[in-house]
């Protein structure tokens, strides 16, 4: 472990150390670096309120990203280890609150976040309990080097341009930034691009305002933030630290923790149907005459990556078409991945012209497998219902209508098998967890879903969770049948 913990800091001195840039601009970013006291930063915690978002969980693609209510909000910060802590406290923004994102949070209620990186590693603490989040890593790494005074830091040691008010360097692979810098030479505002798995190169916008001195560091009082267009954060700073001590080692589990996208299991749950798990989120397998039929690619280029080898271990027929349940990131994130493979997606309408948006978006910061291919991803659309058949097998796909979640949730449903697959309307708990204090909602409006069209449901095939007998789901919102 010491020699990774190492390889670890090398890893971090090597990105920050100073490459060679022109004396104007080495001058220039001095003259910021002085005004704003980075230099004497080594690290910084701040604190405060206000309001943050849940990126890529709107309720329809056209809408913001949901609110949340934070009651507190701190970030640790250190430069020299690489480190970024954010601690978060928040509420419910909305009633009723529509999207995803508030994972079991309920009106009224308080919930604890932590999220974490050091280095190339990235996790989340619930608890006692980590989990690693590589999928986040990039864009915690973008936030840490786009604080007020990270910018500065790693602008030195990018080889920055600075050109009238503004610094421009590149992080290859990772992210570019922009920083425009005010009149007293003070940052103001970062237009930032960073990979996205759903929308290639996604844009990051950050507005510093209000400073104030704090020992010698000037940091803002205000800070605005939007990802994808739409608000991410809106932070009232009630307090800095400049030099905090920064204690952050990364956990054991996570520095042997295999890859989370990697590991896929296949269940045959009926002849030619199949429940790919092994992770946080999962796919269904259906084989018809001619082709198969995949229902979700989530997560990121890695996840689909590992489900199309697998795909390819149970059947040698091509993937026609993927049903891709609704837009909201965690679920859309594997569409480019299997796009690139020539793969149809079809979604419901509301999503249609989004997820055409986002298979045409370039991916230019690092290429993912759809940029590489040279393809365009194909978006079939749907409205209430659609049934695709061969003759012998049909597949019924089917709006979710009226639930909080999304706007255009597709389920899928077998009537020869009486299988189910749905996504997030309905995560069923662990074994043995006590039941929820409160009835979901969603829960309930998909057990309303299925009695509206008469659909005849032995189990459900989750796409978080495991397989449960329809019946569980009737006991665990006290309906009798």
């Amino acid at each position: 472990m010491r020699k990774l913990i190492t390889m670890i800091v090398m890893t971090t001195l090597v990105v920050l150390s100073p490459l060679a840039s022109s004396a104007q601009d080495r001058a220039a970013l001095d003259a910021v670096a002085k005004a704003m006291g980075a230099g004497t930063v080594k690290s910084i915690q701040y604190s405060g309120n206000g309001t943050t978002y849940q990126v890529g969980q709107n309720y329809a693609p056209d809408l913001p990203w949901p609110r949340f209510v934070v009651k507190n909000y701190t970030r640790t910060v250190s430069y020299e280890t690489a480190v970024i802590r954010d601690q978060i406290v928040r509420t419910l923004g909305e009633t009723p609150q529509r999207g995803g994102g508030a994972a079991g949070l309920v009106p009224g209620g308080e919930q604890r976040q932590e999220f974490v990186t050091r280095g190339d590693f990235a996790w989340n603490v619930a608890g006692e309990a980590t989990a690693p989040s590589p999928v986040a890593l990039l864009d915690r790494q973008l936030q840490l080097w786009t604080t007020p005074h990270g910018v500065i830091k790693m602008a030195s040691a990018s080889n920055a341009t600075v050109r009238n008010n503004t610094i421009k360097f590149t992080v290859p692979n990772r992210f570019a930034v922009l920083a425009m810098v005010d009149g007293q030479n003070l940052i103001e505002r970062i237009e930032a691009v960073v990979p996205n798995a759903v929308l290639g190169d996604m844009q990051v916008e950050i507005r510093y305002s209000e400073y104030k001195d704090f020992g010698g560091v000037k940091f803002p009082a205000r800070i605005r933030q939007t990802i994808g267009g739409y608000p991410a954060l809106d932070l009232t700073v009630t307090d800095v630290q400049p030099n905090a001590a920064v204690s952050v080692t990364i956990p054991e589990a996570i520095l042997n923790a295999p890859n989370p996208y990697a590991k896929v299991t296949s269940q045959n749950v009926a002849e030619g149907v199949w429940y790919l798990t092994g992770g946080t989120h999962h796919s269904v397998v259906i084989e018809m005459k001619d082709h198969l039929i995949v229902v979700e690619s989530p997560l990121n280029d890695d996840r689909a990556v590992a489900v199309l080898a697998e795909v390819k271990k149970l059947s040698s027929k091509p993937i026609k078409y993927v049903i891709a349940s609704h837009h909201h990131f965690d679920h859309a994130g594997g569409l480019r991945a299997v796009a690139a493979e020539g793969a149809t997606i079809i979604a419901h309408d509301v999503n249609k012209a989004f997820l055409e948006k986002a298979l045409a978006a370039p991916a230019t910061i690092r290429p993912d497998r759809l940029a590489k291919s040279g393809k365009k991803g194909t978006v079939e659309g749907m409205r209430d219902k659609r049934v695709l058949t061969d003759g012998t097998r049909t597949v019924e796909l089917h709006n979710v209508a009226g639930n909080n979640h999304h706007a255009g949730v597709v389920m899928v449903y077998l009537p020869k098998e009486k299988l189910l697959v749905e996504a997030d309307v309905y995560n069923p708990p662990a074994p043995n967890a006590p039941p929820p204090q409160t009835v979901n909602p969603n829960w309930v409006n998909l057990s309303d879903n299925i009695k509206r069209l008469s659909l005849t449901v032995d189990q459900i095939l989750p796409l978080h969770g495991r397989i449960m007998p329809l019946a569980e789901l009737h006991k665990s919102i006290g309906h009798s049948h």
